[in-house]
């Protein structure tokens, strides 16, 4: 099969009389087939490589002989670095091409990922992580708009989804494979085997994702983006969803950056390849993700995330106890209504910017990835400081954080309809 196509525009000649317009993607063709695939893999290595330090970090610290806050940077370092660089390079991406810039992204990170297990010492550790981040970034910032110009509408959702599942277990097969390796062999050979299983998924990218077929270049024009993000910055109901997705990663991060810790002491004590396991839990967000739209049309956009913050909470609190049952009751429940609340917030971004989506849902994985990282540090910190119940802590006042931007959102949805009515009202008399 060919390799990629580097993303170039197509010329005006391309399309002649005997050479017809092609088609966009769509189920049942093998291009589609192809694309999905590649995608798939793309997102599996990105997302195993973002957190392969993750579920590590117990056996990190004792390695370098550090606390939980500062092993705690080797993930930090990463979606901090993701956070900043997503946005330059979704702009960058309209000028020189969707494939171009993710198959850039995934040869530096795949590159990095086989030298992060030879890291010296702590400093080489996170920093290396930082430039891993940096370029995983150019992938969401460039895959979403490579699939909205090359599927047909109808199956844009479908595509998308299959992208995202990509993520999902990515993110749970990186946080296995390295907790099993590290516990027969060493987190050095934890991390290494995630590197390896991510060059095998970007093998199969590099070879299977058809050529970019609509892909026009635009010119790229600092000026024009800054003011397409300052309007996004401006519009009060995209400002809250920012919020809303950087607060529940706050949790998440929190949450899983720290449980590893959790479970390898007392009164649990497991072994790191167990604690590996215990990050299966992801197959229940992939679930929750894919019915948050079912319970949107059911419950409405503000009643989905009322649903999310209330299944979180509840979650946190069962995790509480010093029983590994309940530990997990509260895993389960937190990642369902993380997922849940992810999955929604981050459809509304793409619902309400009318303009400059790519822009809109750059800012917005930023502001998620910032959540993770602050969510990460500070979690770890608040163990380090005061146990599980600090970490816990942290959490929930994230998840107060959602409840009260989305109680001010629907108070203020509440006084536009009443402004509305009060305005309609003169001109229905009037008739």
């Amino acid at each position: 099969m060919p390799p990629a196509h580097t993303g170039a525009p197509v010329t005006s000649g391309a399309s002649t009389a005997s050479s017809p317009q092609p088609e966009a993607h769509s189920p049942g063709r093998p291009g589609y087939r192809r694309m999905s695939l590649a995608l798939f893999a793309a997102g599996l290595a990105t997302f195993a490589l973002l957190y392969s330090s993750q579920a590590l970090l117990p056996a990190i610290s004792a390695g370098f002989g550090v606390t939980a806050g500062q092993a705690s940077w080797t993930v930090s370092a990463a979606t901090g670095a993701l956070a900043l660089f997503v946005l330059p390079l979704s702009a960058l991406s309209e000028r020189f091409g969707r494939t171009r810039m993710m198959t850039c992204s995934m040869v530096i990170a795949v590159g990095v990922g086989l030298l992060v297990p030879f890291a010296p010492n702590l400093e080489w550790l996170v920093a290396l992580r930082a430039v891993q981040g940096a370029a995983i970034a150019g992938i969401p910032a460039s895959a979403m708009a490579y699939l909205a110009e090359e599927v047909k509408p109808k199956a844009l959702v479908g595509a998308i989804g299959l992208f995202v599942a990509g993520n999902s277990i990515g993110g749970m097969s990186g946080r296995i494979v390295t907790g099993w390796a590290a516990q027969l062999w060493g987190w050095r050979a934890g991390l290494l085997a995630v590197g390896l299983m991510a060059l095998a998924c970007a093998a199969a990218f590099l070879v299977l994702l058809p050529r970019a077929r609509f892909f026009r270049a635009a010119s790229l024009n600092p000026r024009a983006v800054g003011r397409t993000v300052a309007g996004h910055l401006r519009d009060p109901l995209l400002l809250r969803l920012y919020g809303i997705g950087a607060l529940f990663m706050t949790v998440f991060g929190a949450v899983y950056t720290v449980i590893g810790f959790r479970l390898v002491d007392a009164p649990f004590s497991l072994p790191q390849g167990v604690v590996g396991s215990v990050f299966l839990v992801y197959l229940v967000g992939t679930a929750s993700s894919a019915a948050a739209g079912q319970l949107v049309a059911r419950t409405g956009r503000r009643g989905a995330l009322y649903l999310a913050v209330t299944t979180t909470a509840l979650g946190l609190l069962l995790s509480l106890a010093d029983s590994l049952a309940a530990v997990l009751a509260g895993l389960v429940l937190i990642t369902a209504g993380f997922f849940a609340g992810h999955a929604v917030a981050s459809a509304a971004v793409s619902r309400t910017a009318k303009s400059g989506r790519a822009q809109a849902s750059a800012l917005y994985q930023s502001a998620y990835y910032l959540g993770s990282s602050a969510g990460g540090t500070l979690g770890a910190l608040a163990y380090h400081a005061s146990g599980w119940a600090a970490t816990v802590g942290i959490a929930l006042l994230a998840v107060v954080g959602v409840a009260s931007i989305t109680l001010y959102g629907s108070h203020a949805a509440r006084v536009e309809r009443a402004r509305g009515r009060r305005l309609a009202a003169p001109a229905a008399a009037a008739r």
